[in-house]
């Protein structure tokens, strides 16, 4: 399954530990978890209470003092992506509500404690008890130092066989010489059985403790340094985001269209301002011509009947024929004065040949209508293709920039303009912010912590690849000086002395308990995988951590088949459950930080730390800071600190 599993948000009410009453927003990264007291806020411990309640009310016990209930409630985003809220009253009964949108009202999950449990698991993905107990929750008494020692005798203490180790040239003889002596903090005080050997050993021991505490000093000037490079470096990044904010502004601002880039004519605005008015013009004189066109067909004449259809043409042609004839016909016939009749075909043809001129005329006039008619529908193309010459490009502007009405084009270059003051006022912004004098100030820093780092790097090569720490050196120092005082006093023989140590250190604890197993085994299971391709995977990075966290006084790390861990010093392989508590417990966190980077790349779960590191030696709180730092961007890491080095540290900050 692949995913991000992290807290939104935890509310309270009565709840020991944190304020009487609040909600406390959580973001993904690196937080600090401020306790409102001396009292550790009980984070982890309230988030398995809640996450994995079995229904028999455990959880009241952490209801505030003098308070009869109290309430808590943890808001998540699951790996399904989505929000999820869940809300107990400490010692009864509890809901799981589901946020499916925005602006809905969350749904109902589950209310029975089983329900619920099961709807964590499936839903929103989270692991079983174990493996968010012993991998993603970190508390005090989780430390192999605060646990108690396992008791068993001497022969039952067997090293692993570590597959590879003897062809690793780095490692190459170290598991198989016995001979070579253990730490000075798990030996047993003896009498020295050659005090000039003893004295000599001394003055080496001071000469080493020298170069100890020389590099002890270089180590934390190293690492103030590195602190002090890290908080001028985070100054300097804090123009990153408004970088980043004008190089998308100034991405937005080329990209938005201008008329010459989409092929429109420099005066487009002014075009979409005349486009109104050229519409208006163009149905107006439309609207004309339609009126003159209908005046002109109620005043034009209707048809024109031909000549060969009127009867009164036709008639007056027939009279002056008939006249005509009769004053041939009856002049021959009957005399001269007969003839005078021909002169009554005058009025008939002239009758007729009016009728015919009447004719001409109407025809002439029905021929004017038809050339008016054409004027008509001259003067409409005109009209037409003048509109279409001036609105073309508002519809060439259209149809480019994919949009319905020409009141829309102005906005859209008017954007530019608009995104272009955007961009100006953000160099203005980062002009200003690169002008402080802090930040100024923090450029010229860097520079100087840079070199002041390399320098100290320099140093601390010179000084030498390995130099024990100097606790270790001060203890051998001091046992190797009361050993010289034993023999001195002579009081107890030398080998009944050892072998009375040696007793007194078995009856008084036996060896650490070692943690990786389960681990292991844990970290096998989340993967879907076995414990040697987990050692496979984690030996590296883990083999780092512990070394940055020891001082390098630890060259490697091994696991068996069954998980349990080996170390590599200068000259020896010890079982972890034989080095110093301190030592175990730097290593149990190495491996912790390891587990949860590692998974991370599959499955994200909130890592989340109670102050472990109580106790621990303050120069190696920075150190620690930055892992959990770079952790933090692989998965969300709350720690629960009153420290205020490790919260400086931190991405940010919650007051609870």
């Amino acid at each position: 399954m692949l995913g991000r599993m992290h807290f939104t948000e935890v509310a309270v009410q009565n709840v020991r530990g944190f304020s009487p009453q609040g909600r406390f927003p959580l973001k993904p990264g690196f937080l600090a978890i401020k306790p409102p007291g001396n009292e550790i806020t009980p984070l982890a411990a309230l988030a398995l209470a809640l996450l994995y309640a079995d229904g028999r009310g455990g959880d009241a016990a952490f209801s505030a003092q003098g308070q009869k209930s109290g309430k808590a409630a943890l808001t998540m985003l699951g790996q399904d992506n989505l929000t999820y809220r869940l809300l107990r009253e400490l010692g009864a009964s509890g809901t799981l509500h589901r946020q499916t949108a925005p602006g809905q009202a969350p749904e109902l999950v589950g209310q029975e404690a089983a329900e619920i449990t099961q709807a964590l698991r499936s839903q929103v993905g989270l692991p079983s008890r174990s493996a968010f107990e012993q991998l993603y929750c970190l508390m005090p008494n989780q430390l192999p130092s605060r646990k108690p020692r396992v008791r068993t005798s001497k022969t039952d203490v067997k090293r692993p066989s570590l597959p590879g180790v003897g062809s690793n040239p780095g490692m190459h003889g170290l598991a198989s010489n016995p001979s070579m002596p253990a730490l000075a903090s798990t030996q047993a005080v003896a009498p020295a059985e050659d005090i000039p050997a003893a004295e000599a050993r001394v003055k080496e021991l001071e000469q080493e403790l020298v170069k100890s505490r020389e590099m002890e000093d270089l180590q934390f000037k190293l690492d103030g340094l590195n602190s002090q490079l890290f908080e001028v470096e985070r100054k300097l990044k804090s123009t990153e985001g408004l970088k980043v904010a004008i190089r998308d502004a100034e991405a937005a601002w080329n990209a938005a269209p201008t008329p010459e880039s989409v092929g429109l004519p420099p005066d487009i605005l002014t075009r979409v301002e005349r486009y109104p008015k050229a519409l208006a013009r163009r149905e107006d004189a439309l609207n004309r011509l339609a009126t003159e066109r209908e005046q002109e067909a109620q005043a034009a004449p209707g048809a024109v009947e031909p000549l060969r259809q009127n009867r009164q043409f036709l008639a007056g042609l027939a009279a002056g024929v008939l006249f005509l004839v009769l004053g041939i016909v009856l002049g021959t016939v009957l005399g001269s004065n007969w003839r005078y009749l021909t002169l009554l075909d005058i009025p008939a043809f002239g009758w007729a040949a009016m009728l015919a001129l009447h004719y001409v005329d109407d025809l002439s006039r029905t021929t004017g209508v038809g050339r008016k008619e054409g004027m008509f529908a001259a003067r409409e193309k005109k009209i037409l293709e003048e509109f279409d010459a001036e609105a073309a490009p508002v519809r060439k502007a259209l149809k480019v920039l994919e949009l319905e009405s020409p009141e829309d084009i102005p906005a859209v270059f008017e954007r530019k303009g608009l995104l272009e003051q955007k961009v100006n006022e953000l160099r203005e912004q980062l002009a200003a912010m690169e002008a402080n004098p802090e930040f100024i100030a923090a450029t010229e820093q860097r520079d100087s912590v840079k070199q002041q780092i390399d320098e100290l790097s320099v140093e601390v090569g010179r000084a030498g690849s390995f130099v024990r720490d100097l606790r270790e050196v001060e203890r051998e120092l001091s046992r190797t000086k009361e050993s010289i005082a034993l023999a001195k006093a002579g009081h107890v023989p030398v080998a009944a002395a050892a072998g009375a140590g040696a007793g007194e250190a078995a009856a008084a604890g036996g060896p650490m308990e070692d943690p990786s197993p389960v681990l292991m085994t844990l970290a096998a299971d989340l993967l879907s995988t076995d414990i040697m391709t987990m050692s496979g995977l984690l030996r590296d990075r883990c083999t780092q951590y512990l070394s940055a966290l020891t001082d390098r006084r630890y060259l490697g790390v091994e696991w068996d088949e069954g998980g349990r861990a080996s170390v590599f010093v200068p000259g020896q392989q010890l079982l972890v459950s034989e080095i110093p508590p301190r030592d175990l417990d730097m290593y149990y966190l190495a491996l912790r930080l390891t587990v949860v980077e590692k998974v991370s790349a599959r499955v994200k779960y909130p890592f989340i730390l109670e102050h472990p590191f109580a106790g621990m030696d303050e120069v190696k709180l920075p150190l620690i800071a930055r892992m959990l730092k770079h952790l933090g961007t692989l998965t969300q890491v709350l720690l629960v600190t009153p420290h205020p080095g490790l919260a400086q540290l931190a991405d940010g900050t919650v007051n609870v």
